[in-house]
C-alpha cells in the first residue's frame, strides 16, 4: 500500500471510506497526487481513471444515479475543477449526491503568478449544498524554510499547536460535508490545499480520523398546511397530480392504486417519472396540445399536487401557468420550485409517507373530471396509431420503431432536446427504467452520464441520442470502463433538428449556421478510435433488421448511427399535432 504522508490527504481519504464513499472518479494531475495514491491504494475504494474532468464529473454522477449513494470526484488545481461545473449545477438541481475534491495549492501561492492556480474556495457558491474550504497543516509553513530544523523552537511549537486545531477543523468540515451529501442528496465541494513535497508515501495511515455520523432527517407532516391542503382536495372535484422525474421503484403500490382509483384525480406523468398505471397519463403534450380554449379551462385542476424532480413538457407549463389551480403543493424531502407561479406549501416528508396520510382522511367525490380525460386520451391514441401509419422515414417513424423493440429489462437513458420530447409521445413500457439529465436539460454530459450508470447497473444500458449530444459530449467514450454490453442509437439528422419545430424564421440567412449548426459528420472513425462496434443505418427496414439483434451480448459496445431527412423531420412531427386536432 502507498498511502499519502500529508496529514490532511489521509483525513480526507480516511473518511470518505469510513462514510462508504466506494468509489472515485480521479482526473489525472499533480497537486492531487496525495488523494490519488491514497484513493487507489485503498482496499475498500474503486478508483477510476478519466482524463477529461467535465465527462469524470458526469460518469460520477450518473454512477451516484444508480447507487443512490455520494460518488466522488477528485482533480488538480486551477481550471481543472472549473470543469467539473456543468455535472455540479446538474447534481444540484436533480438531487445526486456528488462529492467534489479538488487539490489546491496553499494560500500563500495563489495569485502570486504560478501555473494551475486560480480562486477555487466557494468556486460552485451558487449550485453546491455546502463548500467546505479546508486550511494547509504545518506543512505549508516548513516549504519556506529550507529545513524544519530552520525553524525556532518557539515558533515550532506554536505551529505544531496550531496545526492539531487546523486538523481538528479539517476533520469537522468534511465530515461535515459528506454528511450533507448523504443527507441531503445533492453535490458538495471539499476544497483542500496540498503544499510540496506531493509525492511522499508510507505504508499506512498515521492520522487518526474522528467519524461524524449524519443525522437522519425525519420530519413529519405540518398539520396546519396539511389540513389546510386537505380541506381544498376534499372539496375539488378537479385534483391533478403532476410527477416529475422520480427514481424508478420509489413510490409503493399502494399509492399509485390509491390514485387510479380516485375518479376526480388526474395523474399526468412524463417518461422520466417512472411510474405507470393504465388510467395514468403519460404523453402529456399529446393531451394537451390539440386543446382549445374551453377545452383547456375545463381540464383546469382546482387543486395541483406535484412531486418528483423537472418536468420536460413546456405544454404542461404553460397550460398550468394560464389555467392556474386554486392552489399547488409539493411534496419533496429538499426542495420546491414555484414552476407555476402558485406554489402554496412545500410538503418536507417523503412522497409515501404523505400519501400513506392522505389516504387515510381522503374524502372520495364522485366526480366525471378522470372519466372525461380518459376518454380523449383514448382517441388521441387512435389518431396517433393511424398517423404513425402514414409517415414517412423520419425522427418520428426512427423512434416509434426503437421503442418497439427494446427488450423490457434494460435501462433506457435519454438525452435532451429532441430525444426526451419525441419519446414522451409515446406509452412508456413499464419494464423499462429511464434516465435523464433533467436537472439544467443540457446536452453536455448525457454520454458520460450512462455510462457511469452502466458501469455500476447490473442490466443492459441503452442510450438514445441524437447527433449534436454525442459529438458535444464524444470525451465520454474516452475511458476504460465502458462496459461489453453497453449500447448507443445515434439519431444523425445533422444539426439541431429541434431548432426547426420551435418558433423562428428558418429561412433566415444564419439559421443553418448559428442555430441548426448543420454538419456533415458521423460517428464511424469515433467509433474505430474507441473499439464499438459500428453500423450505419438509413431506412425503416433495415434499422428492424438491425434492432432484432443490436441488443444481444457481445465482445465490445455497439453504436448504431441513423441517418434521417433534417428537412423532412420537423414537417412531420408540425403536421402531428395538427392530425390530432382532426
Amino acid at each position: 500500500m502507498k498511502y499519502p504522508k500529508i496529514p490532511l490527504a489521509q483525513q480526507i481519504i480516511q473518511l470518505c471510506a469510513a462514510k462508504k464513499i466506494e468509489h472515485v472518479v480521479i482526473s489525472p494531475g499533480s497537486r492531487n497526487a496525495p488523494l490519488t495514491q491514497g484513493f487507489a491504494s485503498h482496499p475498500d475504494i474503486k478508483t477510476y481513471s478519466i482524463v477529461d474532468e467535465r465527462c469524470a464529473a458526469f460518469f460520477a454522477l450518473g454512477m451516484a444515479q444508480q447507487l443512490q449513494q455520494p460518488v466522488a470526484v477528485v482533480c488538480t488545481s486551477g481550471s481543472a475543477v472549473l470543469n467539473y461545473y456543468p455535472a455540479v449545477a446538474e447534481a444540484f438541481y436533480s438531487n445526486i449526491p456528488l462529492v467534489v475534491i479538488s487539490a489546491d495549492r496553499p494560500k500563500h501561492l495563489i495569485n502570486i503568478g504560478d501555473g494551475q492556480t486560480i480562486n477555487q474556495e466557494n468556486v460552485f457558491e451558487k449550485h453546491i449544498l455546502y463548500s467546505a474550504n479546508l486550511k494547509q497543516d504545518l506543512q505549508e509553513n516548513e516549504e519556506r524554510f529550507s529545513s524544519p530544523k530552520d525553524i525556532p523552537s518557539f515558533i515550532l511549537d506554536k505551529l505544531l499547536h496550531l496545526d492539531k486545531e487546523r486538523l481538528d477543523a479539517n476533520q469537522q468540515e468534511i465530515n461535515t460535508a459528506i454528511n450533507i451529501a448523504i443527507t441531503k442528496s445533492g453535490p458538495i465541494h471539499i476544497n483542500a490545499p496540498f503544499a510540496e513535497p506531493l509525492y511522499e508515501t508510507q505504508i499506512e495511515f498515521t492520522e487518526k480520523i474522528k467519524v461524524i455520523a449524519p443525522k437522519n432527517i425525519s420530519k413529519n407532516i405540518a398539520s396546519v398546511p396539511f389540513q389546510e391542503f386537505l380541506k381544498l382536495w376534499n372539496n375539488s372535484k378537479k385534483r391533478m397530480v403532476l410527477v416529475g422525474v422520480n427514481t424508478p421503484n420509489t413510490i409503493s403500490n399502494t399509492v399509485v392504486d390509491f390514485l387510479a382509483n380516485d375518479k376526480a384525480t388526474v395523474v399526468l406523468t412524463e417518461s422520466t417519472s417512472n411510474l405507470h398505471h393504465p388510467i395514468f397519463f403519460n404523453n402529456i403534450d399529446q393531451l394537451i396540445a390539440p386543446l382549445n380554449t374551453n377545452e383547456l379551462e375545463k381540464l383546469q385542476p382546482d387543486v395541483l399536487l406535484t412531486f418528483g424532480g423537472m418536468v420536460v413538457s413546456k405544454k404542461i407549463k404553460q397550460f398550468l401557468r394560464t389555467h392556474k389551480p386554486k392552489a399547488h403543493f409539493h411534496i419533496d424531502l429538499q426542495k420546491a420550485t414555484d414552476t407555476f407561479f402558485s406554489l402554496k406549501y412545500h410538503f418536507e416528508v417523503s412522497t409515501n409517507l404523505f400519501f400513506k396520510e392522505l389516504q387515510r382522511v381522503s374524502t372520495a367525490i364522485d366526480s366525471e373530471y378522470k372519466q372525461v380525460w380518459l376518454s380523449v386520451k383514448k382517441n388521441r391514441k387512435t389518431k396517433h396509431d393511424n398517423y404513425l401509419k402514414t409517415i414517412p422515414f423520419s425522427d418520428f417513424k426512427v423512434f416509434e420503431t426503437i421503442l418497439t423493440h427494446l427488450p423490457n429489462t434494460i435501462n433506457l437513458h435519454l438525452s435532451n432536446s429532441s430525444t426526451i420530447r419525441y419519446v414522451q409521445l409515446f406509452t412508456q413500457n413499464k419494464n423499462i427504467k429511464q434516465y435523464c439529465n433533467r436537472g439544467t436539460s443540457g446536452i453536455d454530459g448525457c454520454t458520460s452520464t450512462a455510462i457511469g450508470h452502466a458501469v455500476i447497473a447490473k442490466n443492459q444500458n441503452v442510450l438514445i441520442t441524437g447527433d449534436l449530444s454525442f459529438l458535444y459530449d464524444s470525451n465520454g467514450l474516452w475511458n476504460n470502463y465502458i462496459p461489453k454490453n453497453f449500447r448507443i442509437i445515434l439519431i444523425n439528422n445533422t444539426g439541431g433538428g429541434i431548432f426547426r419545430i420551435l418558433p423562428g424564421d428558418k429561412n433566415t440567412a444564419n439559421f443553418e449556421t448559428y442555430f441548426e449548426t448543420n454538419h456533415t459528420l458521423n460517428a464511424l472513425h469515433l467509433c474505430k478510435m474507441y473499439d464499438i462496434d459500428y453500423q450505419q443505418i438509413c431506412g425503416n427496414d433495415e434499422l428492424k433488421i438491425q434492432l432484432n439483434t443490436f441488443f444481444d451480448n457481445s465482445k465490445k459496445p455497439k453504436l448504431i448511427e441513423i441517418f434521417t431527412p433534417r428537412t423532412v423531420n420537423d414537417t412531420v412531427l408540425i403536421d402531428y399535432f395538427k392530425y390530432l386536432v382532426s
